[in-house]
C-alpha cells in the first residue's frame, strides 16, 4: 500500500510540475512581450527607395563617406582635392579594392556595410570627378 501510494503522490506532483512549468512559461512570455512598436519616420520611404535600385554615387557619398570624405577627418582625401591624385595613378582598380577591403584609417566599405560593389565604385567616381 505505501508503494501505491508513493506511486500516486510522484505521478501527481510530476504532473502538477509540469502543468505549473506551462503556465510559468506562458506567463513568462506573456511578460516579456514588447509593450509597443517603434516608427521611425522615413524608415518605410527609405526601404522603398532601397528597392528601387541601386544608389547614386552622390547618394553613397552624402550617406556613408561624407563624415570622413566631406570633412578630411582620418587624413580622408574630400571630394575633388588633388589628395586623390596619387590614388588614381595606382589605377581605379586598385583604388575600388582598397574601399571595398578597406585600407589604413578607413574601414571596409567605407563603413557603408550594405553598399554594393558598383555603388562604391559610383562613390569613388563622384568623389574624384575634377581631379
Amino acid at each position: 500500500m505505501n508503494k501505491i501510494t508513493l506511486v500516486l503522490a510522484l505521478l501527481l506532483t510530476t504532473f502538477g510540475i509540469n502543468a505549473s512549468t506551462d503556465n510559468d512559461n506562458k506567463a513568462l512570455a506573456k511578460r516579456l512581450a514588447p509593450v509597443g512598436q517603434v516608427y521611425v519616420a522615413g524608415a518605410a520611404v527609405a526601404a522603398a527607395e532601397g528597392a528601387s535600385g541601386p544608389r547614386s554615387g552622390e547618394k553613397v557619398y552624402q550617406n556613408a563617406c561624407f563624415a570622413c570624405h566631406g570633412t578630411g577627418a582620418l587624413d580622408a582625401p574630400k571630394k575633388g582635392d588633388a589628395a586623390w591624385k596619387p590614388r588614381l595613378e595606382q589605377g581605379f582598380d586598385t583604388l575600388l579594392k582598397h574601399a571595398i577591403e578597406g585600407i589604413r584609417n578607413m574601414p571596409a566599405r567605407g563603413a557603408c556595410a550594405d553598399c554594393s560593389d558598383d555603388e562604391i565604385a559610383a562613390a569613388i567616381k563622384f568623389m574624384t570627378e575634377g581631379v
